[in-house]
Parts: C-alpha cells; sequence; structure tokens
C-alpha cells in the first residue's frame, strides 16, 4: 500500500514552472521602493555577510531597520536544516532522484522549506545541481538528483517550486563545473560550449525557469577564472537566462573585491574568510564604490536582486524569527519543526529503492522460518546516529553522506530495527552479525534460511576524511571488504540478499559472481526512515519501482571519467554516463534507469504527434527565451501492469536527434512518467515536448537550434530496454 501524502503532492507529471515574470515584476518593483531608502553603509551591509560565527547560523546578513530588513539567516542544507535540532532528515537528493516521482520531489522540497521557514530561515542552501556527478567516485554527487540533465533538471524544478511555494528562499548550488572534492579550490573546469549548456547548465535553466530566488557560485575555476569571478558564467546566468535573483558565494569562494562585484556576484559569504576578519566587501567595497573600481550601479543591482528574493517568497510580513537555536550551541532550544514529514521521508526510502536482481522469487519475504541479518550497515552506529560530526565516520549504517549537507537525526530507523519488528510479528528465528568481519557473518548465515548482508560506500565534502576518503571516494568498491563478506556467507547461505546502501555506482561483479547471491537491492542514501523504507519493500507491502539514476558499470575504467590532481579538460563532452556507454559500445551491468518490481509492466500504443513548425518566441524570461519552452510535440503509451500484484512503473522518453546536429549522443532522456496500476489495469503516460527538449546547442550562432530531419522516439524501462520505437518529424 502507497502512503497518501495529500496536500503535500503536485501533480505527478514533471513541473515546469510557466514562463513569464509577473511575480518578479512586482517583487522588483517593492525592492526599488525599499532601495530609494538606502544609504551606501545600509547597501554594502546588505551584500556582505556579518562573519563567521558572528549570527546564529551558517550565514547572516545584518539588520536594516530603514526598511524593516530583518537579521538574514541562510542555512545548509540540501536534506535537512543543518546544525538544528527536532528537524527531518529527508532521504538525499540522489534517493529522491531514483523514485522518479515528480509528486515526491515536490512534497519533498515542501517540508524541507516549511521546516526551514518554521526555524527563521530565510535561505535554505539548496537544492544541488552542480557536481552533475560526470565522476562516478565524486564525493557531492550524492547530494544532487542524477547525472542526466534532464532529470537532474526535474528535480531541481519540483524541490524549488515545492521549498518557495512553502516560503523559503531556495538556493541552487553549486554553480558551476564543481565535479569533485580533490583540489575544488584550485582546480579549473575546462569545458566546451555546447558540454556546458547541453549538460552542466540545463538544471541551473530549470532551476531558473522554476524561479529560483539564488544561486551560489562554487570554489573552483573555470578557464583558469575563479567560478564567482566568472563574468562569462555569471552572464549565462543573468543574460542568457535571465536570472533575476542573486549570485551568493560558497563560504570562501570569493578571491577580489572589485573582481567579484564587477563579474556579477551579489552576495559575500561568510563576509569573512571562516573567522579570519579578512572582509573582501563591507569597507573594501565601499571604498571601491567611492573610487568608482565598481560603479554604484552595480551596488544598486546587488541589494535590488537581494530585495526582490526576499519580497519574492513573502518574507517580507510576518515571517519567523531564528529563536532559542543556533548552529554554534548545538542547534538546541528551537521548536520541533517535524510534523508529519517523517510520511515524505519514508515514501522516499521506499520508493526510491531500486531493485536490481531477483532471482526465483526471492523477494518478497514470505514469514520465512529463520532469517540471519548480517553487517556493520544494518545498525545505527554505537556512538548514536549524531555521534559523527558532519557524519565524518562510516560506523553503522549509511543514510546520509559527511560533509555541509547533513543534519542532525531525530531518530534513525535503522535496518534491523525494522526486520526485528517484523520477524517478531513473523514468527521469524533471527541470527545477526552485526561487524563486518566474514568468519562471524558466515557463522550466522550458515543455518539461516535466508541471509541479508548490508553493505555500504560513503563519499562528501573534501574538508573531512573518511577512513582515508577525502571526500572523493577511492575507488567503487564496498567499504570495510564488503566483497569478502558477501562471498563469506553466500558459501554457507544458498538465499543470500545483499542490500547496498552507497552514495553512487559500486562495482558489484565479485558479489553477482556468487550463485547464492540471489537478490541484490540498491537501498541508496535513505534518511531517518531508512528501515521502515526498507522493510515495506523486503516483504512486499509495496513493490519497488526505482530506477537507477546513474549507471552501473562492469568496470571502473568503463566510466571513462576520473578524479583528476589537475585542472579538468572535460575531453569526454556530452558523453557522460549512459551517453558514453552507447558511444563506445560498453555493455554496463545495470543500466540507467534500470530497476525490478514484483510485477511486470508491457508498451503498447505508441502515439506521436506532428512537430510544431511554428517559430518560439524570442522573448525573455526566467529560464532564457520564451520560445525554447514551448510545447512542440507530444508521445504519449499505454502501460499495462500484466502481474498479480499493484506497482508502479516509469516510462522513459529517450529522444535521438537526426544526423544533422553534430556529434550528438545516441539517446537522450527527454521525458518520464511515473504511473500506479492496479494488477491488469493499463495507464496512459504522455510526455509533452520543449522546444529546448529537441535541440542542441549550435556554438557558431551561440543559440539552440532544432535540427532538420527525423527524430528517434524511444520510450521503455530504461535506456537500454526500449519497448516501443517511433519517429517524430
Amino acid at each position: 500500500m502507497r502512503v497518501s501524502l495529500l496536500p503535500l503532492l503536485a501533480s505527478a507529471t514533471p513541473i515546469f514552472a510557466a514562463a513569464g515574470d509577473g511575480d518578479w515584476a512586482t517583487a522588483y518593483s517593492k525592492a526599488k521602493t525599499a532601495l530609494a531608502k538606502l544609504s551606501t553603509a545600509n547597501k554594502v551591509t546588505m551584500v556582505t555577510g556579518m562573519g563567521w560565527e558572528k549570527g546564529p547560523c551558517v550565514g547572516n546578513i545584518a539588520a536594516i531597520a530603514a526598511i524593516g530588513f530583518p537579521e538574514l539567516c541562510l542555512q545548509d542544507g540540501p536534506l535537512g536544516v543543518r546544525y538544528a535540532q527536532q528537524v527531518t532528515v529527508f532521504p538525499a537528493g540522489i534517493m529522491a532522484g531514483s523514485t522518479w516521482d515528480t509528486s515526491l520531489m515536490y512534497a519533498r522540497g515542501y517540508a524541507l522549506g516549511s521546516e526551514s521557514k518554521a526555524l527563521g530561515v530565510h535561505v535554505q542552501l539548496g537544492p544541488v545541481g552542480g557536481p552533475l556527478g560526470k565522476i562516478p567516485e565524486g564525493g557531492r554527487n550524492w547530494e544532487g538528483f542524477s547525472n542526466d540533465p534532464y532529470l537532474s533538471g526535474v528535480g531541481m524544478a519540483n524541490t524549488i517550486n515545492g521549498m518557495q511555494a512553502a516560503g523559503v528562499q531556495a538556493c541552487a548550488k553549486h554553480y558551476i563545473g564543481n565535479e569533485q572534492e580533490l583540489n575544488r579550490n584550485t582546480q579549473s573546469a575546462n569545458f566546451d560550449d555546447r558540454s556546458i549548456h547541453e549538460l552542466y547548465l540545463w538544471p541551473f535553466a530549470e532551476a531558473v525557469k522554476a524561479n529560483v530566488s539564488s544561486v551560489m557560485c562554487s570554489y573552483n575555476k573555470i578557464h583558469s577564472t575563479w567560478s564567482c569571478e566568472s563574468e562569462t558564467m555569471l552572464d549565462l546566468l543573468k543574460e542568457e537566462l535571465d536570472f533575476q535573483g542573486y549570485i551568493v558565494s560558497d563560504w570562501g569562494a570569493q578571491h577580489t573585491t572589485a573582481g567579484s562585484a564587477n563579474a556579477g556576484m551579489d552576495m559575500a559569504m561568510p563576509g569573512d574568510n571562516f573567522g579570519d576578519n579578512k572582509f573582501l566587501w563591507g569597507s573594501a567595497l565601499t571604498s571601491a564604490v567611492s573610487s568608482n573600481q565598481v560603479s554604484a550601479s552595480r551596488l544598486d543591482d546587488m541589494v535590488t536582486r537581494i530585495l526582490a528574493s526576499w519580497y519574492l517568497v513573502g518574507q517580507d510580513s510576518g515571517y519567523p524569527t531564528v529563536k532559542g537555536w543556533s548552529s554554534w550551541n548545538g542547534g538546541k532550544g528551537g521548536p520541533n519543526v517535524q510534523g508529519d514529514h517523517k510520511t515524505v521521508a519514508r515514501a522516499i526510502a521506499r520508493d526510491g529503492i531500486v531493485l536490481l536482481k531477483n532471482e526465483g522469487g526471492a523477494l518478497p519475504l514470505n514469514k520465512p522460518a529463520s532469517l540471519a541479518v548480517v553487517g556493520y550497515d544494518a545498525v545505527t552506529n554505537p556512538q548514536g546516529a549524531n555521534g559523527c560530526v558532519d557524519r565524518k565516520c562510516d560506523n553503522g549504517t549509511l543514510a546520509m553522506g559527511w560533509g555541509s549537507g547533513t543534519a542532525e537525526f531525530p531518530y534513525l530507523i535503522a535496518p534491523l530495527d525494522a526486520i526485528k519488528a517484523q520477524v517478531t510479528k513473523d514468527g521469524t528465528t533471527l541470527t545477526t552479525s552485526t561487524s563486518d568481519t566474514p568468519s562471524a557473518g558466515a557463522a550466522a548465515a550458515s543455518s539461516a534460511a535466508t541471509a541479508i548482508v548490508f553493505l555500504n560506500s560513503d563519499s562528501g565534502e573534501g574538508y573531512i576524511t573518511v577512513e582515508g576518503n577525502a571526500g572523493d571516494r577511492n575507488n567503487l568498491d564496498p567499504w570495510h571488504h564488503g566483497n569478502d563478506l558477501v562471498a563469506a556467507v553466500a558459501a554457507v547461505n544458498k538465499k543470500t540478499i545483499v542490500v547496498v546502501h552507497s552514495v553512487g555506482p559500486l562495482i558489484l561483479e565479485s558479489i553477482l559472481a556468487s550463485p547464492n547471491v540471489v537478490a541484490v537491492v540498491w537501498a541508496g542514501i535513505p534518511g531517518q526512515e531508512s528501515g521502515n523504507g526498507l522493510v515495506d519493500i523486503l516483504y512486499g507491502s509495496t513493490s519497488p519501482s526505482g530506477k537507477l539514476p546513474y549507471t552501473i558499470a562492469k568496470a571502473t575504467a568503463d566510466y571513462g571519467t576520473a578524479v583528476s590532481a589537475s585542472d579538468d579538460p572535460y575531453t569526454e563532452g556530452l558523453f557522460i554516463d549512459y551517453r558514453h556507454f552507447d558511444q563506445k559500445a560498453i555493455a554496463p551491468r545495470y543500466e540507467f534507469g534500470f530497476g525490478l518490481s514484483y510485477t511486470t509492466f508491457s508498451y503498447s500504443n505508441l502515439t506521436i504527434s506532428a512537430l510544431s513548425t511554428a517559430a518560439g518566441s524570442t522573448a525573455m524570461a526566467p529560464g532564457g527565451q520564451v520560445g525554447l519552452y514551448d510545447i512542440v510535440a507530444t508521445v504519449s503509451v499505454t502501460i499495462t501492469n500484466n502481474g498479480t500484484v499493484a506497482g508502479a512503473e516509469v516510462p522513459q522518453l529517450y529522444i535521438g536527434l537526426p544526423s544533422s546536429a553534430p556529434s550528438t549522443p545516441a539517446k537522450q532522456l527527454r521525458g518520464f512518467d511515473k504511473l500506479s496500476l492496479a494488477a491488469g489495469a493499463s495507464g496512459t503516460s504522455t510526455f509533452k515536448l520543449r522546444r529546448k527538449d529537441l535541440s542542441y546547442w549550435d556554438t557558431t550562432s551561440k543559440s539552440w537550434k532544432v535540427p532538420t530531419g527525423a527524430f528517434s522516439v524511444m520510450v521503455g524501462a530504461s535506456s537500454r530496454d526500449i519497448r516501443v520505437t517511433g519517429t517524430l518529424q
């Protein structure tokens, strides 16, 4: 049974904000009225953070009494309000992505925004569109939704719409090219113009179209210029995408006074460089304006953008203040803001699970006589769920990665906790080995009818090193010699099930080599409701419906990208993940978009409209030219549940551009849906194709172009499991 999330849920089709800037127009009118009341000192105050630990939040702007502007609070993070107590810890972005469910993405965003607002947070630092995840070992990939730009963009738009509907300003980060943690403060991302537009900018374009309030520029360089000082990159936002909000530096990513201001950065965070009292703006910016190094109009533009975002989401009236809690007092003393959000957290923890293998109906479990649970990942960290600051350890079950994108668990339902509750109901005999010692695991599993082995693989932000992994993962193997643990258990138990909690892909060849590994469950990064969501799938109260948001390869080298100690030339261009595997004819172990169910689905009745040849409007609105987002074609398909149990399927639309488009991937995701169907029932998915979805970026004209010729239309259950095909022209 699927949990009802109304009224939090929006439409189950991708949310794309309507083109137009009506809300921004009103916000700008108010902002300009307020601007006229401000002195230069007021204006400089508004764009300069107060300094590290000089306010309750990780970022703070001082209050300005002249216009009733409060002390502005900026707080991490993308899966929960960092440092605060009594907040919900949601599944990570990558888990939301693996649901392929836009209603859950929106609900998660709305709940995140609601909790932030209740705590007095004005700007929540998320969601994450960068790193996009081109490097599978990349430390912060789990904070984003997918390494496919379309799926990532849908995740961004739905999350932002939810957050800002709840009243908090969303901050899309990290813009742009921060694809690894190694040398993130010095590395230059040297990507080509087409790759920027078709891959790395795409999720941010969808964020801007969703009227995101702010965008965070990243630590790295772009073609040897700091991201926060790259006029080229910041102009892409403000000019090409018509971004109306403000650009805030990542914490300490600002390097000069006039350079950052003139390039287009609008807010300096945290003001100084983590407490060194060296403010690059503040009085230095006042001097730069008075000496005409920075124009007064540029300062006015910074302030107007910040004020407009504040007005846009209605924070000028009745907004709560930060009371009782602080980032620096352990987050204690604030209100309990969780409400019923654990329902959303559990639904995502459940529906983001991807069933990779299930031989002989090994799952779902049906009151097994005996069961062994093996692995350290099955239990909560013995020091407590919050026992490691910013989760700087991999002790116990993995429910979030590490770094600034973390939050404090109000509780954590570990897998063994939830399994114990179920086996008590069923009368199942349970044996456990909650270490990663192979011999102990084998002893526990030797006499059980079924054994479940828990593995994980962790990563995070580069300021923390965990077990020798400095942010990025050192390899794509399970941690703690997980392959050896599975081998030992499978040697003595013919019904071994492997459950993986991982920040990203793992190489599973060793595990899959054993014939006794009959099922593999990909349980992602599930947050506080980890065990409950898992038991829903393991015992079949819900059929699994998650799909992979990235490719799982047979060998690490198959990805064609890796962490680099030097500048990254992005020589792979457009060809990352499944695009690369298709280009090189490499067989993946489990392809992008793959995921099994406890039922089966058939696809039929593919219908393709004619392609509209009407010219699109070149008028500008958030997201870019309005005409790029016109619906120019529709594709529909009928999905039928052929099995005996209810289930949800994710039909995926892939488009192949005509040969007139130069050097283009064979297929690219351009639509998806999630249909919940009773046994024997059918439903129709309709995909609306926008002009941009059928275009490529022409580097000569610096514009999106619809290529001439016939488009290949492919709809299937994954990027390699195409069920119906046709032609659009």
